[in-house]
């Protein structure tokens, strides 16, 4: 499979997997999602939030106008209803925009300023697999954190998506 059709596949992926994970937590009670766990992020949600924070960041950068986050972990975090909506919308952002590029695109070089300081720059192909990457980080701590609730965290592994995706 050529390159940037591995990366239009992965943001399908990235898609299908956070549609399921989200799914499995729909029922969970939002005292459980919000409880003090042993991670940077301080909570489910809130790891579920910077995930999505930082999916705008690199949209934004993708586009090039700025995105306003001042911390990788900002304090107002939306409800989990709000944020599963925000997060369909983002991932579906995500699949149009592998769905523009051509070969020449995904090769452009892309600059930013990281939220912590720092100039940097990549490949718009590079940030997209580093977006899909970073979801898959978190899904993994989310999952760590569902087992600690006794939820069964669904499996998202890339071989069951493309056997369930045809």
């Amino acid at each position: 499979m050529p390159p940037l059709r591995h990366l239009q596949m992965l943001t399908r992926y990235r898609a299908w997997a956070d549609r399921l994970l989200f799914q499995a937590l729909a029922d969970v009670p939002e005292a459980s999602l919000t409880a003090t766990q042993p991670i940077v992020f301080g909570s489910l949600l809130r790891t579920l939030h910077h995930a999505y924070c930082m999916d705008k960041v690199w949209a934004t950068h993708l586009q090039g106008v700025p995105h306003g986050y001042t911390s990788r972990n900002p304090e107002a975090c939306p409800s989990f209803a709000v944020l599963r909506n925000a997060q369909a919308e983002i991932d579906e952002w995500y699949m149009r925009y592998a769905e523009t590029l051509d070969a020449q695109t995904c090769d452009d070089v892309v600059g930013f300023t990281f939220i912590g300081g720092g100039e940097g720059e990549m490949r718009r192909g590079d940030i997209l697999l580093h977006v899909v990457n970073h979801a898959t980080y978190h899904r993994g701590h989310v999952a760590m954190m569902m087992y600690g609730m006794s939820v069964p965290p669904p499996t998202t592994d890339l071989p069951v998506f493309l056997r369930d995706a045809g």
